[in-house]
């Protein structure tokens, strides 16, 4: 940190923040992401770059960043959000549109108030009850005050191009009205309502949740879970337990039923069985006994509840608890009994058993049962568990009063949407998936039992004879005057007489980010300017995660309160994942904060950052060896464009990500290539340069007739990165861009044009003779450095400006130092993005540039076969007559020198193609029909030790052949083995044929070489 903090001071004295960073200084030896990526952030936001500007295209591009939960800080995932987003946002802008990009934190009702809960019982041992409600939220907008902050900073620091003055949170004034607004209009439709019914109920955190706030697991024999709230303590689950109801007729047997939740016993209200089933016509309209209660239990007839040949054929029901026996329940009008207080423990109703924790009462309840001779046994039953996605504990279906949302006709619109495409969702896979689940839709329960959150703007009438539980006996609005003049003309009542009991309970978290498009440019005011100037927005990217709990409901929610879609494009990005493929937890210690593989930081650090959350003793330690593991020297210092650049890359269509630190390192390293190639390339171009500035101006250097071959391919290359760049972010396909980037700054740029430039710019006018002829030759000579100075300036220019949607830091360091044209902006954030230039297009001059570089690959593989790792060998080229590429090697020294330089070759010679002009003493090659390479080996390795090498090897891949071979031969190969090992086997096969039909080639060669030698 103290090695961090003198980087920046070094440039700190002579940049004040806000202002254009110093680049007075020569650049340093080598890339320093920590000293170029001070002060640029700070200079953008201050001149107001991130602000919507009226750009050259007239259209707009607008997104929201998908608020983070105000419950800690950012990771990876939202790293990768954040460089997905802003590479966009970057893109658009520089191409010219009005772009506006919205900040925001969301209030993250359930995780923020358990997370704010379990602090104050760790820190001061007290509970939210104790501290009471208004206590208690003040002290969670504490904890957002500290947070909020720390995540604003973290995404600062991640170079997301933010409109600061537009940051909103989702319990601001403004958007808490907009949610009151949505609840309004949508209760008084009567799309919300008020029901008694089953909801899934997260004991643990004392609040009703949503269907999709379920995650099933399951469980297929015998096992033992540990439970939230229970210690140490596991609790067997995956059995079918059996036990008698005696009948009320003595003269009848008992009645045996099986359940997998033997606790719900207590709220039993009948015993179903078959209409058919002859083992028990004379049970029909008896009653069993309740052991425990004494309750008098109805034997009903349901033939759609009873399979009469599973288990014993009688099934015990408890509508108060089972969503089937809940059904069941409403057909025979049964009572309903709950069991269970709001905490998970039994209830007055379990008798004998209340207060004991659920999973213990069945444990007791088994026991007494037992006891009285009535537990019959237990088997193996596999079943499928409901977990609460907040605090891992079972649900427990429970029947309460809540607030639904009926979404029947909303999802019809979304389905529609799509199916009509209107709204685009990419990649088109998701596609299915939003059709099944909205077509299946069922009611959303939008109610929580929390103390965090927009209380819900409903108010009880209190009237003799009115039930809190009927939908009709409330009124909403945003103020209780205003919901009291409401009841009082509802129920023609003197307003003085109305008493009115607001709703404590609070709405889904979702439900308030459903609005979220729209509310944070000022909905429900239609007569603001954000609103109609910004919305709908351009596109909503987000994790594929929360296609169901987010996106689906912004869609709903927008095109029934706007009457129009929120964004027409939705892209979905895969899950952040650790090296291991597993997912990112804070207990596994395999959560990393994005700041610290910016900055780097030690083992011993990252094992500090465990004890500012809020894991227990037993999970700091098993993270503790989490990181260990996974970061045995801690995270090196990559820097956030490397960071950004690493995660678009990884973002090939489908597949989550397996992020792996190691490949953030190596884009650190690309980033260091990008600083030594300007560096080199400032270095050849010289201080006095100053670039042609148009098109017009360039075209007038004749660079087509009188450049090189190679100033010709590369601005072929440059063009066809510039349409890649492009396509890529116009049609979401990040990875195409990093790679397109990649390639040509590596592969095109610095390997071949840069290193073809050397010799020519080291050329001098004193290099020449004092004659005519000399002097002709040294104007020829600085022509062509004039045209190669110029597309290196434009290979600088555009390379950069190609980058910087995803590498905003080092781009803009760089860019600052070429030398500038007129045109040129303040800023490479708002510079045109490059676009294509039909004249750079040139197929010829790529399909040479492909023929040196298969001689090149030719020549080194011939090389490492014979293992000529340090000698340069002489090779000769046999061209057909009529080979353009033998034309241009005998004519271009620049291309020639690449298969010298890149080759690591001494010589070339040239020589026909007939066969009695093939050398002595030479291996061979054949490229195509049109290339016969010969290297000249004689004299330079000891052939029959080579060929032994060769055979040794050539045996080793035979029997590595065979082994693979077999493993296909296996019985049932092709159904029992996973389809991507089957992938992998074939292409091994592919790769050792391949291998021992050149080790044969090679055997072949030297053979002949020690025939001549004979």
């Amino acid at each position: 940190m103290t090695e961090n903090k003198t980087k920046t001071e070094e440039i700190e004295n002579k940049t004040i923040k806000g202002e254009k960073k110093d680049m007075s200084e020569p650049m340093d030896k080598s890339y320093d992401p920590i000293k170029v990526e001070a002060f640029w952030y700070e200079y953008w936001e201050k001149q107001g770059f991130f602000k919507p500007k009226e750009g050259r295209t007239g259209k707009k591009f607008v997104i929201a960043l998908p608020p983070p939960n105000v419950t800690g800080s950012l990771h990876l995932g939202h790293a990768l959000t954040g460089a997905i987003q802003d590479s966009l946002v970057r893109w658009h802008r520089m191409k010219g549109d009005e772009t506006l990009y919205l900040p925001a934190l969301d209030h993250a009702g359930i995780a923020t108030q358990s997370v704010v809960e379990k602090k104050l019982l760790r820190e001061k041992n007290i509970t939210r009850q104790e501290l009471g409600r208004e206590k208690f939220v003040g002290e969670i907008w504490k904890w957002k005050e500290k947070y909020g902050g720390r995540i604003n900073k973290q995404l600062r620091k991640l170079g997301s191009s933010l409109d600061w003055d537009r940051a909103t949170f989702t319990m601001d004034k403004k958007l808490n009205y907009a949610v009151n607004e949505a609840f309004i209009r949508l209760h008084r439709e009567g799309i919300i309502y008020r029901s008694t019914r089953l909801v899934n109920w997260s004991c643990r955190l004392k609040t009703a949740i949503s269907d999709i706030e379920v995650e099933y697991k399951d469980i297929k024999s015998k096992t033992y879970l540990s439970i939230p709230g229970y210690g140490n303590k596991k609790y067997p689950f995956g059995i079918l337990t059996e036990f008698a109801y005696k009948m009320e007729d003595e003269t009848l047997e008992p009645l045996v039923v099986a359940t997998t939740r033997l606790e719900t016993m207590l709220g039993d209200t009948a015993v179903a069985v078959h209409s058919k089933d002859e083992r028990y016509i004379k049970y029909q309209g008896k009653f069993a006994i309740h052991p425990f209660s004494k309750r008098r239990i109805p034997i009903i007839c349901d033939d759609v509840l009873v399979d009469p040949k599973f288990g014993t054929g009688a099934v015990k029901v408890t509508p108060g608890h089972d969503p089937n026996d809940y059904a069941t329940g409403k057909r025979h009008n049964l009572e309903i009994i709950n069991i269970l207080n709001d905490n998970g423990t039994i209830n007055a109703n379990g008798g004998q058993f209340e207060n004991l924790k659920r999973f213990e009462a069945r444990v007791e309840v088994a026991k007494k049962l037992d006891e009285m001779g009535l537990l019959k046994g237990e088997t193996v039953n596999p079943m499928r568990i409901g977990f609460c996605t907040r605090s891992g504990d079972i649900i427990e279906p429970i029947v309460k009063p809540q607030w639904f949302a009926n979404c029947d006709e909303m999802a019809k619109r979304a389905v529609k949407a799509v199916e009509e495409g209107e709204l685009n969702i990419y990649p088109e896979n998701h596609k299915q998936v939003w059709f099944n689940w909205l077509n299946n839709i069922r009611d959303w329960c939008i109610s929580r039992q929390l103390w965090w959150g927009h209380q819900i703007p409903a108010y009880f009438v209190d009237l003799e004879g009115h039930d809190r539980s009927k939908t009709e006996h409330w009124v909403s609005a945003h103020t209780e005057e205003e919901a009291k003049k409401i009841a009082s003309e509802k129920f023609k009542i003197p307003l003085e007489k109305v008493v009115l009991e607001r709703d404590p309970d609070v709405l889904d978290t979702w439900f308030s980010s459903g609005l979220f498009p729209y509310s944070i440019l000022g909905w429900p005011n239609e007569e603001s300017e954000d609103l109609q100037k910004f919305y709908p927005t351009s596109l909503l990217e987000t994790g594929k995660d929360i296609l169901f709990f987010w996106v689906a409901r912004m869609v709903m929610l927008g095109l029934k309160l706007t009457d129009k879609l929120p964004f027409t494009d939705v892209y979905l990005h895969t899950m952040v994942r650790d090296a291991h493929g597993r997912k990112m937890s804070k207990s596994l210690g395999n959560v990393v904060d994005p700041l610290d593989v910016i900055k780097g930081i030690n083992l011993e650090d990252l094992h500090k950052t465990l004890y500012t959350g809020n894991l227990s003793e037993k999970e700091v330690k098993l993270a503790i060896k989490g990181q260990k593991k996974d970061f045995p020297k801690g995270i090196p210092q990559c820097g956030c464009d490397a960071l950004r650049f690493g995660l678009c890359d990884y973002t090939s269509q489908g597949r989550d990500i397996n992020l792996n630190i190691n490949k953030i390192k190596s884009c650190r390293q690309f980033c260091n290539k990008l600083w030594n190639a300007t560096k080199f390339t400032l270095m050849n171009i010289g201080e006095g340069f100053t670039p042609l500035e148009t098109e017009s101006n360039f075209e007038d250097l004749n660079w087509h007739t009188e450049g090189s071959f190679l100033d010709r391919w590369i601005l072929s290359k440059v063009n066809k990165t510039i349409i890649k760049c492009n396509n890529g972010f116009e049609n979401y396909q990040f990875n195409e861009v990093t790679e397109a980037c990649y390639h040509f700054w590596l592969h095109e740029f610095c390997d071949i044009y840069l290193e073809s430039t050397k010799t020519l710019m080291k050329i001098k006018e004193e290099d020449f003779e004092n004659t005519k002829t000399g002097k002709e030759q040294w104007a020829k000579t600085f022509k062509q450095q004039n045209i190669s100075k110029n597309i290196l300036f434009r290979c600088l220019d555009i390379g950069l400006k190609l980058l910087h949607p995803i590498m905003p830091f080092v781009t803009e360091e760089l860019w600052q130092r070429i030398p500038k044209l007129k045109s040129h902006q303040e800023t490479i954030m708002v510079e045109k993005y490059p676009e294509t230039v039909p004249v750079w297009n040139n197929s010829q001059e790529e399909s040479l540039l492909d023929g040196i570089k298969s001689i090149i690959h030719s020549v080194r593989s011939t090389r490492e076969q014979y293992s000529l790792t340090k000698i340069k060998p002489q090779i000769f080229l046999a061209f057909d007559e009529s080979s353009k590429l033998n034309e241009l090697l005998q004519s271009d020294t620049q291309a020639e020198n690449l298969i010298l330089f890149l080759g690591k070759v001494s010589k070339i010679e040239y020589i026909n193609q007939k066969k009695e002009n093939k050398p002595n003493g030479c291996v061979v090659d054949i490229i195509g029909d049109t290339c016969i390479i010969y290297m000249l080996l004689q004299g330079l390795i000891e052939i029959p030790v080579e060929i032994k090498k060769l055979n040794k090897k050539k045996n080793k891949a035979e029997k590595d052949l065979q082994k693979v071979t077999r493993r296909t031969k296996a019985k049932n190969y092709e159904n029992k083995v996973p389809q991507h090992i089957q992938k992998k086997n074939s292409e091994m096969i592919t790769s050792l044929e391949k291998e021992i039909k050149d080790f044969d080639f090679a055997i072949e060669n030297l053979t002949e070489l020690l025939d001549e030698k004979n």
